[in-house]
């Protein structure tokens, strides 16, 4: 008499699924990337566990996908790559991702282990090649390793500084397999693990001190400012932002991707007065931007020698590098809220009237009407300001919500920080913080996907 063997087989479960299934245990939602061989049916097997598949063309595209749906949506972007050549095209946006602070994480199929060394099909060392541009980089060597560090990477994406990690799966690990019981225990283990330690920031131990300190150098400052970059747009810190803005009627200055997290519409924004707002400041509130190229590093001559700079950053290594006055370490939108506590208690406001107000107030008007003048002409053949301000017109004929404005090209890009207007937060995506080049369309999918209700637009050109 014949057995039944089919049941037993169907109750197996391989790694490739069980990868999938432990990523959406994790809360993955989208996957970008390019399958083939060995991570075909992980691509397959992850999308029945719940996680849309997004297919590309090429690893470079879908890792910059990756990295702006991390900080579109304070989720990390999942970026999928076969092994040798997939895995070093994919570098590119695992980098960016790194390098911009968004929470990103590339898993790659990889070389059978037992013929590693031996001249494998697509043989790389994966973990040594991805070590520079990761958080963490780590490799499941067994079927039992997947769901435990499916959970620790995605963690470390989003903990403290966001950036990329690295999860390395071999292909004869995700060609073993388990029972269904098996998989279900790994993966709850793997998930009650994750929420042992408390997720939220431990509190400084000199977080009182700052905020009390940072408070008092805005409330005495003669020429306050306030700065802020991406890292606040990630935070949320907006409505903190704003209300700090209005209730101290400090200026602001964003830098490019922080754009919107209060409107560029603000009578207070600084942004057309740029160079005066950084050379003249007295106190300067950085929050979630950091002092390198794109602030100047702080330094002279772009800025005062005698400002005092007010550094809120989730990394002390950063706070530490850059030496402020005064430091921070804490979530940009949680310390903003503190300060604005810590103020209401001895309110301030700065009238319009203001000296140091009425000056920047004045530079930014004369500014915006000396671009307006040149907006108005139409040049023929044109330059970058008649194409941009159709382009502005249109966008702001959309009305809400905003479109996503994906700007990237050298005078592309920088003129259109000047003329397109951003009023409200993650509206901007640009070359970032590395000044990449090609990652305009990448982006435009992971808009399209993070924020569905939304336009996009995307203005490029030059050098893009």
């Amino acid at each position: 008499m014949a057995t039944d063997t089919a049941a037993p087989a169907a109750m197996k479960v391989d790694g490739s699924a069980l990868a999938g299934r432990a990523l959406a245990a994790a809360g993955a939602r989208h996957m970008f990337g390019v399958v083939g061989i060995p991570v075909t049916s992980l691509a397959s097997r992850a999308a029945a566990a719940g996680v849309r598949f997004l297919a590309f063309r090429n690893e470079q595209s879908a890792g910059y996908a990756a990295a702006a749906y991390g900080f579109l949506t304070g989720s990390p972007g999942l970026l999928l790559t076969v092994s040798g050549p997939g895995c070093v095209h994919g570098l590119a946006g695992l980098s960016h991702a790194t390098a911009n602070a968004w929470p990103l994480l590339m898993v790659s199929g990889s070389c059978s282990q037992p013929d590693a060394g031996r001249g494998d099909f697509q043989e790389l060392d994966q973990i040594a090649a991805t070590k520079p541009f990761v958080k963490i980089a780590v490799k499941a060597t067994t079927i039992a390793d997947i769901p435990r560090l499916v959970f620790q990477a995605l963690a470390a994406t989003v903990s403290g500084r966001p950036g990329g990690c690295y999860l390395d799966i071999p292909s004869d690990v995700l060609h073993q397999t388990l029972t269904e019981s098996e998989a279900a225990a790994l993966i709850d283990a793997a998930a009650a693990d994750s929420t042992k330690s408390d997720s939220s920031p431990p509190k400084h131990k000199s977080l009182d001190e700052g905020i009390e300190k940072a408070a008092e150098l805005l409330r005495r400052a003669e020429r306050p400012l306030v700065v802020f970059g991406k890292g606040a747009a990630y935070s949320r810190a907006e409505d903190a932002i704003r209300k700090l803005v209005d209730t101290t009627g400090i200026p602001f200055l964003p830098t490019p991707m922080g754009k919107g997290v209060v409107p560029d519409t603000h009578p207070l924004s600084a942004t057309a007065a740029r160079s005066l707002a950084i050379g003249q400041c007295d106190v300067a509130l950085v929050v979630g931007a950091r002092l390198n190229w794109l602030l100047h590093f702080g330094e002279p001559p772009k800025w005062s020698k005698d400002v005092k700079f007010i550094l809120v950053d989730v990394c002390e290594e950063e706070i530490e590098l850059r030496k402020p006055h005064v430091g921070i370490v804490g979530d940009a939108k949680r310390v903003v809220e503190l300060i604005n506590r810590e103020i209401k208690d001895q309110p301030f406001c700065l009238a319009p009237s203001h000296p140091w107000v009425e000056a920047i107030t004045k530079k930014a008007r004369d500014n915006v009407l000396k671009m307006e003048a040149q907006l108005a002409k139409d040049v023929v053949p044109f330059n970058f300001l008649t194409p941009l301000r159709i382009i502005r017109d249109a966008i702001l004929a959309e009305g809400n919500p905003a479109p996503v404005v994906v700007s990237e090209g050298a005078n592309t890009m920088d003129v259109g920080r000047a003329v397109l207007v951003q009023n409200e937060p993650r509206t901007r995506l640009d070359a970032g913080t590395w000044g990449t080049m090609g990652v305009g369309l990448g982006f435009c999918v992971a808009a399209a996907v993070a924020a569905p209700d939304r336009l996009v637009v995307a203005v490029e050109g030059d050098s893009g």
